[in-house]
């Protein structure tokens, strides 16, 4: 076996043997697993108290209105609020209704007193049944025979349904709403795996060099060996983890859906409500086509291309910055003062990721399209800018420039790597940076 290969052996081992490896392994799908079922559970979940609202209607034009019901009790009085405020009244309430104007005159008239912050629950409640009063008194006020009917019938809600054209003429369901589910979903991820194993390359760097492992290692092999070695090797341990992180994810969730008895539908409602994928036709309760649309285009969407693609982006954007971490580890002498280095690395990265917020809005505008060919964005835009469909020159060039800035940023950090990771005591700048690398062997 090459040197290399054994460096590769030896981190990924050493690093998958690890406690906090085993534990995050498995722990990680159980969060995600309670990330979602918690939801759907407390979503069953019902308050059981009845709430009692007090309403002083001084126009006397809407004690008909309020009716009691399984959630909410009313309690009419004429007396002033601030009798309530003072607390001369015996009764316990959990709100004040004053309505001190006509609401079709003044429709800011209306105030829902309490001793804490009023939910949103409530204040909706009782909004909207004062809405619909008001609206049936302005439509017998026109005294135009079935209006309402008429009106009713005038209201349209047009669902434009989205369809992807094959080259073959085949066509696919397609959804926006999924489309930016799964680029941003992909581009988060790249963006966590880049951030959390480049700093595993610049830590693992720094501590070897710290413990003086590194002049060992170093009398048997060549540096550049070393630095690749470490970098493949921890992206092998990250590609591991993500592939356990999914399959466990998916065993665990499929087993308590069945376990509570949830259905499919029932939890992709609940998770395209939290991630506001709300359409009209969801709001206006007809959300079974809109989730079985949503299925559909999920079971339509080519996920082996996109996977293919995420693990070519994905390895390209770790080793790209990778080796930069790995420069900045072997350039210093302690993880403190890794600090002034990382910084300028990690800026584009975090950049990346607005860039993606605005690139989902417009995959195809100028942000998008630059932002997924400069070598330090492209990984993770590039990765939202997918699922809307890329031309294949376009992503042939981003990996292509992405490719020759890995072999550019490896040989760049080869050098500072090879200086560096025998240099002790002594304060790194920039500048001295810069004469590692323009050193002529």
């Amino acid at each position: 076996m090459s040197k290399i290969g054994l460096i590769i052996r030896r981190e990924y081992t050493t690093r998958v043997m690890k406690k906090s490896f085993i534990i995050l392994t498995f722990l990680t799908p159980l969060l995600i697993a309670g990330m979602v079922m918690v939801p759907l559970l407390l979503s069953k979940i019902k308050d059981d108290k009845v709430k009692t609202i007090v309403v002083v209607d001084q126009t006397g034009l809407y004690r008909t209105v309020f009716k009691d019901s399984a959630d909410y009790k009313y309690q009419f009085a004429d007396v002033s609020p601030d009798e309530y405020r003072k607390g001369d009244q015996e009764n316990e309430f959990d709100a004040l209704l004053l309505i001190s104007a006509d609401l079709r005159v003044n429709p800011k008239g209306a105030f829902l007193f309490s001793e804490k912050q009023v939910d949103m629950e409530m204040k909706g409640h009782v909004a909207g049944l004062l809405n619909d009063f008001v609206e049936e008194q302005k439509l017998a006020a026109l005294n135009i025979p079935d209006f309402k009917k008429i009106a009713e019938s005038l209201k349209t809600d047009i669902d434009v349904k989205t369809v992807k054209w094959g080259k073959d003429g085949e066509e696919k369901m397609g959804s926006a709403e999924l489309a930016v589910i799964i680029g941003m979903l992909s581009a988060f991820i790249i963006y966590m795996f880049i951030v959390i194993y480049g700093a595993q390359v610049m830590s693992g760097v720094v501590q070897e060099k710290t413990n003086r492992i590194v002049e060992v290692i170093i009398s048997s092999v060549k540096p550049f060996e070393l630095m690749m070695g470490k970098i493949i090797g921890v992206a092998m341990v990250g590609l591991t983890q993500f592939g356990l992180w999914v399959i466990l994810s998916a065993v665990l969730v499929t087993s308590l859906f069945s376990a509570f008895g949830i259905s499919a539908d029932e939890a992709a409602m609940q998770q395209t409500q939290m991630m506001g994928v709300q359409s009209t036709a969801v709001a206006i309760d007809t959300g079974d086509d809109t989730i079985n649309e949503l299925l559909i285009a999920f079971q339509e969407f080519d996920f082996v291309q996109t996977g293919i693609l995420f693990v070519l982006f994905f390895l390209g954007g770790y080793l790209l910055y990778s080796s930069l971490f790995a420069a900045i580890g072997s350039a210093v002498d302690n993880e403190t003062d890794t600090q002034q280095f990382s910084l300028p690395v990690t800026l584009p990265i975090i950049f990346a990721i607005y860039a993606a917020i605005y690139s989902a809005e417009n995959p195809d505008g100028p942000l998008a399209f630059w932002c997924s060919m400069i070598p330090f964005t492209s990984p993770i835009v590039m990765m939202v800018r997918l699922p809307f469909g890329v031309p294949f020159w376009q992503i042939a060039l981003s990996l292509g420039i992405l490719i020759l800035s890995f072999i550019g940023s490896v040989w760049v950090a080869g050098k500072i790597y090879r200086t560096g990771i025998m240099m002790y005591g002594k304060k790194v700048t920039w500048k001295e940076m810069f004469k590692w690398i323009t050193y002529k062997d």
